[in-house]
């Protein structure tokens, strides 16, 4: 492939978009790029592999930080986190899925759940208008002073795009909000063409709707989280026969960041800034870690029956149980319907299990880096209903909450995991050494001071 980029795209849709911006009158504008799931490491390696020229001379014009994603870190509560400038605590977001209240039986919590406002509600207050193009956790698409196309998880696109009027265009241009992640995962050659698909609608979104007037405007990539996932191997292993095709779709991804950057600067005024961020890091998968099945070895999850098909099937002999991805709870009288810890017991409970996990090996590996408090580390009204404990893995080591697991460890056809301190920030200017991404709300606010 050399240097020829996998995905062939004409760029000049984009470049005649940001041309018709042109006409209209200068002013302060704030850009936003995210790539998901894109580390830290990651992007400083390929560009010092030369693998992204535009994204290296950002980094020698400006400040590549090196962030904290949300706890746990997953894009709905990252990216959550990112757009209310919250935590879990305050927000009430806490996984892709939750319990329903007095309950045992899973929720897939949406946008209307959320119990704070995004800054692009407070920006439209201000009478700024915001465009955001597939933002996750999004969905179903709600009013705001804007455009707002939502990410994964969205099951519909007629559901998922405010305005409804722009949906029409959508479909004509064959948007696609995400991959087929079952498909991808067992066949790769559809994940490329997947991949290219949805990249290149991506892009037609974005030519179309920077024409408009904005003040603010955010276009997420979520194609690099799902690489990572399914061909992680392909970017460590050199002579994977898909490691170029790695490294074409990131040089994809650079030249079209080049293109916005160039016309995005003639198109604002001198103080309008650009940020580039992700909302965790990756990492390859050793062994994935079941943390029902290490909690009902241990002695502190109980079912019913033999084989489980979910966390109704828990008794009262329970003590805790886990949720996707590395979230504890104690089953607590007067919460869950099969309660059986007192509030007296609580606190020696989870220092229990989080020395206990702590000492968790594999094949003499250390696999849990750190065991969180969820009331040290979140805060706000909603702290009662979300986990009691976080499980923070070490690299490698990617916490799973099924219930079907009988054995500890174990391997699935994922080879990539996210990771929690590895996700990144750029901007023209510093912003300090311990960024969480909860932090970037208010710096991009202050631009509208």
């Amino acid at each position: 492939m050399g240097n020829v980029p996998y995905y062939s795209t004409s760029f000049g849709a984009i470049i005649s978009g940001f041309m018709a911006l042109l006409k209209k009158k200068k002013k302060k504008r704030v850009f936003v790029i995210g790539l998901d799931g894109v580390p830290f490491s990651l992007l400083n390696d390929l560009v010092q592999e030369g693998i992204m020229p535009a994204i290296s001379r950002l980094v020698a014009s400006g400040h590549l930080h090196k962030m904290k994603a949300s706890l746990p870190e997953i894009s709905s509560v990252s990216w959550t986190d990112f757009m209310t400038g919250t935590n879990p605590g305050t927000h009430g977001i806490f996984g892709f899925t939750d319990l329903k209240k007095d309950s045992y039986e899973l929720r897939f919590p949406n946008f209307l759940d959320i119990k704070q406002e995004t800054f692009w509600d407070k920006l439209g207050e201000r009478g700024k208008k915001c465009i955001i193009i597939n933002q996750p956790s999004t969905y179903p698409a709600r009013k705001i002073n804007g455009i707002l196309i939502s990410g994964f998880v969205a099951i519909d696109l007629s559901k998922a795009v405010y305005p409804h009027s722009y949906t029409t265009r959508l479909e004509q241009m064959g948007y696609q909000i995400d991959i087929d992640t079952l498909k991808s995962r067992e066949d790769s050659e559809f994940l490329w063409r997947e991949l290219s698909t949805t990249l290149k609608a991506r892009q037609a979104a974005l030519e179309s709707l920077v024409k408009e007037d904005w003040d603010y405007f955010e276009f997420v990539v979520t194609g690099t989280d799902r690489l990572h996932h399914f061909q992680w191997n392909a970017y460590e292993d050199k002579d994977h026969p898909d490691h170029n095709r790695f490294l074409d779709y990131y040089r994809q991804i650079d030249h079209m960041i080049d293109k916005i950057v160039e016309f995005y600067k003639k198109a604002s005024d001198e103080e309008s800034p650009f940020y580039l961020l992700s909302d965790h890091g990756f990492t390859g998968i050793e062994q994935e870690v079941y943390l029902n099945a290490w909690l009902e070895r241990e002695g502190y999850l109980k079912f019913s029956t033999p084989s489980p098909e979910n966390l109704s099937e828990t008794t009262s002999s329970t003590r805790a149980f886990a949720m996707d991805p590395n979230r504890i709870y104690l089953n607590m009288k007067g919460k869950f319907p099969q309660g059986s810890v007192e509030q007296s017991e609580k606190k020696p409970l989870k220092e229990e299990i989080k020395k206990k996990l702590k000492g968790l090996e594999y094949k003499g590996k250390k696999v849990v880096n750190c065991v969180f408090d969820a009331e040290e580390i979140y805060s706000g009204p909603e702290v009662p209903k979300g986990p009691d404990l976080v499980v923070l893995s070490e690299y490698g080591f990617d916490m799973k909450g099924s219930v079907k697991k009988k054995e500890v460890f174990g391997r699935s056809n994922l080879q990539g995991m996210h990771t929690w301190d590895d996700a990144f920030f750029w901007a023209h200017t510093e912003h300090g050494q311990d960024l969480t991404i909860s932090d970037l709300a208010e710096i991009i606010m202050r631009n509208y001071s």
